[in-house]
């Protein structure tokens, strides 16, 4: 069980808007670490097989895009999507979703999916190394709750959702702030 644990430290190879860059993609490279998103905060990390496929797409971000706001109120600072991605790819699916609120992390090269342990083949899919759909309440970098989908595994037939979805950790928050 990884409740209790740190999470990986790594380093990931993000690109952020820079208007002083010009031209038609004012991007930079900048290295962010496990400390810049964790580090002094209560967050929400949730991590699905691949940008822009059907679940991801069309139910896990934007449920928690339109939660945003909920989960604030329940003491969460910021919610962030990580995916085994490259930044181009994670960049041009926020701004297909047009997200406001959910951060997304390129996971390009698998590092810290792998350090948590959820790295699985998807070769049955043609996507390759990628990661086993999970989320997690981390405080401070130390994982506080742990959600993850039932049936992990490697070239995984179905692709099991619900105990990762917003509405189910919205539900267990709640629960632990009642109890």
């Amino acid at each position: 069980m990884l409740i209790g644990k740190k999470v990986p430290d790594v380093t990931f190879r993000t690109r952020v808007r820079d208007e002083s860059v010009g031209g038609p993609n004012p991007f930079r490279w900048q290295d962010m670490t496990s400390a810049d998103y964790f580090k002094g905060k209560r967050v929400i990390l949730f991590s699905l097989p691949g940008a822009f496929t059907p679940t991801c797409s069309t139910y896990q971000l934007p449920d928690f895009e339109k939660m945003y706001p909920e989960f604030k109120a329940e003491g969460i600072d910021e919610i962030y999507c990580i995916s085994v991605n490259d930044a181009f790819v994670m960049n041009a699916w926020g701004k297909s979703q047009n997200l406001n609120n959910v951060k997304l992390i390129p996971d390009g090269s698998g590092e810290f999916t792998r350090k948590m342990g959820m790295l699985v083949h998807k070769d049955n899919l043609g996507f390759g190394m990628r990661s086993w759909r999970y989320a997690a309440i981390i405080n401070d970098g130390q994982i506080e709750q742990w959600f993850e989908e039932e049936g992990y595994s490697d070239n995984c037939d179905s692709d099991p959702y619900g105990v990762s979805s917003p509405q189910n950790i919205m539900e267990k928050l709640k629960a632990k702030i009642a109890a």
